[in-house]
């Protein structure tokens, strides 16, 4: 089986009751950018704005954002 990277970017800001524009507005990043980030729709991601991300919702490990999940 073959694994694929995911961001649990929308669970994170459902679980803050955050949306994606106020994310956007509190780290300067596009509401596009955010939403290609929460929909999964990228195929590179961006350090950078996995940083500002990361750094805004206080997480304390990157596997709060990211993780694995096994593709049928």
């Amino acid at each position: 089986m073959a694994h694929i990277l995911r961001l649990r970017l929308k669970e994170l800001l459902k679980e803050r009751g955050m949306d994606q524009l106020t994310l956007s507005q509190r780290t300067g990043l596009t509401t596009r950018t955010i939403s290609e980030l929460c929909n999964n729709k990228v195929q590179r991601y961006p350090k950078k704005a996995l940083e500002i991300i990361a750094n805004e919702l206080e997480l304390k490990d990157i596997n709060e954002l990211l993780t694995f999940i096994e593709e049928d």
